[in-house]
Order: C-alpha cells, then sequence, then structure tokens
C-alpha cells in the first residue's frame, strides 16, 4: 500500500518548513495541496516557496497553470493521485503540504467527484451566471436547499465550491461529502501543526507584512487589472480585500487589516474541519520544541522503514 504523508494546519506556522526538512530527510518530494499555489505569477499571496527551496526538493503542482485557468478539486484529485503513484513506483515518499480540508478529503477518502466534469452543462452555465452576476447569496441557498450537509461543512465563501457542490448534488443524487468510492488506494498520516492561538494570530499578521515587504501590492494589483479574466485568483485572500484600494475606495491600513482578520478566519475554519472530519495528529509547536523529532519517528513507524 502506497504511503502518504500530508502536512496541515493553518497559514505561517511552518508547514513549508517542515515539509521541506521530511522531504530531504526521506527521501521525497512536496505535493502542493494549494489550490492558489498552482498559478504562475501569483506568488507572494499564495505564500509560495521561494525559488531556492522550491529548487532544493521537486515540488509538484506549484506554477502549472496560468490565473486564468480554472482549477478545481476534482483536478487537484487527479493529479495529485498520479503524482503520488508515480513517486510511489520510485521508492520515494510523497508529502502533501498545505491545501484546504475538502482538498485533503478529496484524496483520503477517495472521493468519486461524479464522473467527468462537463464545464458546458446547462446546470454550470447557469450556477456559472449567478457566479459572475455577484450572487453568491444565491448560489448558498441553493446549495442549503439541496445539500444541507455540504453547507454546514464546505466553506460557502467560495464559490466555486459551491458550485461543485450543487453540480454533485444534481448529477449523482449525493452530497459531495459521501463521495466515497469505497476503494482505498493509499495510506495516509496526517500531521498538523498548530499554536497557541495569541501566538498564531501574531503569526499571520506579520506574515502578512512580510508579503506587503516583498511587493503583496504590485501583485494584487496585477489580479486586481485582470480581474474579469482571473475567475478564482481574484477571489484570493490577500488579493481581494486590496480592490477597495485600487479603487480609491479604501485606505490601505484598512484593507491590510481586512486581510489578516480574514486569515486568521480562514485558519479558525481549517483548524475546526480538520479537527472534526479528519484524523490528525497534531503537534502544538510552543509545546514542545522537539516536536519535529517526534514526527520524524512516527513518520518512520509509519512507512516500516529504520533511522540511518
Amino acid at each position: 500500500m502506497r504511503k502518504v504523508v500530508a502536512i496541515v494546519g493553518p497559514t505561517a506556522v511552518g508547514k513549508s518548513a517542515l515539509g521541506l526538512k521530511l522531504a530531504k530527510k526521506f527521501n521525497g518530494e512536496i505535493i502542493s495541496g494549494d489550490s492558489m499555489q498552482i498559478y504562475r505569477h501569483l506568488d507572494i499571496g499564495t505564500a509560495k516557496d521561494s525559488p531556492a527551496e522550491l529548487a532544493a526538493v521537486p515540488h509538484h503542482l506549484v506554477n502549472i497553470c496560468d490565473p486564468d485557468q480554472r482549477y478545481t478539486v476534482k483536478d487537484f484529485q487527479a493529479r495529485a493521485k498520479n503524482v503520488i503513484k508515480e513517486l510511489s513506483e520510485q521508492n520515494k515518499l510523497p508529502l502533501v503540504v498545505g491545501g484546504t480540508g475538502f482538498y485533503l478529503s478529496s484524496l483520503t477518502n477517495n472521493l468519486n467527484l461524479g464522473g467527468q466534469s462537463d464545464s458546458n452543462s446547462q446546470t454550470r452555465k447557469e450556477l456559472m451566471q449567478l457566479e459572475q452576476a455577484g450572487q453568491k447569496k444565491q448560489l448558498q441557498e441553493i446549495l442549503q436547499r439541496e445539500d444541507p450537509l455540504a453547507y454546514e461543512k464546505i466553506d460557502i465563501d467560495n464559490s466555486r465550491r459551491l458550485i461543485r457542490a450543487i453540480e454533485v448534488i444534481r448529477t449523482t443524487g449525493q452530497s459531495i461529502l459521501k463521495q466515497h468510492n469505497g476503494q482505498k488506494w493509499a495510506d495516509f498520516y496526517l500531521v498538523g501543526l498548530t499554536d497557541d492561538r495569541p501566538k498564531l494570530y501574531d503569526r499571520i499578521n506579520r506574515r502578512v507584512d512580510q508579503m506587503v515587504e516583498s511587493g503583496l501590492l504590485d501583485e494584487a494589483k496585477y489580479v486586481y487589472d485582470h480581474q474579469d479574466n482571473f475567475p478564482q485568483a481574484k477571489n484570493g485572500i490577500g488579493y481581494k480585500e486590496l480592490f477597495p484600494y485600487f479603487a480609491k475606495k479604501a485606505t490601505l491600513d484598512d484593507c491590510l487589516t481586512e486581510i489578516k482578520k480574514n486569515s486568521r478566519h480562514f485558519a479558525k475554519r481549517q483548524f475546526t474541519y480538520f479537527r472534526n472530519q479528519m484524523d490528525v495528529d497534531w503537534y502544538n509547536i510552543s509545546d514542545d520544541n522537539n516536536y519535529q523529532a517526534i514526527i520524524e519517528q512516527k513518520i518512520i513507524k509509519f512507512i516500516g522503514g529504520h533511522d540511518e
């Protein structure tokens, strides 16, 4: 059975650094689980690893699409499974780093996402028209009515996930959260990093400040100027909050405060999802300075190997 390690947790908690260390120790390669790091030219707001880090260890599902392309959980699942199978055949350890609970669940639970997605279907067209008209609330009401289970669990502020969930319930008659195909295809060890809330929020706030120093405004302006052609990127945290500033409707400080607030809220939602929906081995990075060594020992046991 293929062995896969996944590292989850809120932004700025140290997932990427841990992933790089584990990849080097265990002859592994990194698979990004992030739905935005796939896009070329969007580096700062998506918190990609640096060019040196990307070169130090092979990374997959990073910089594979242009910002005007759509990318679904089904696309992620198919690509990630292929990479995992290829790495396993090469006796390398696949390390899925970052990403949302639903993305990771599509892998660990081998979700059946309703067959080939038809972007020209009438249902998709109708739902896309609502999204383009800014009718997110109507999409939320449709999902709440047709699939209340998914409405309670998925990120209902994400229009594309609303659309996909509605498509699945209408196509299969089952909630997208129940689309298991019953076939276990890999063993997963899920490592979760977290921190005490005040420290975590401080980390998130400092991460946003660092992004600004690194050129976030220029990158967000690029997305703002192309928002009609960037259907997913324009909704990314770190970009959309700056649109009022570029439109001269808000101050920069107010917009940065909004980025920090939304980042903190997203971190809280993700922690709740992983804690309640998935079997994650959590480590509070402030509680034990030796947590990385403990994780390494557990991975050795998980993969059935021996420490050299």
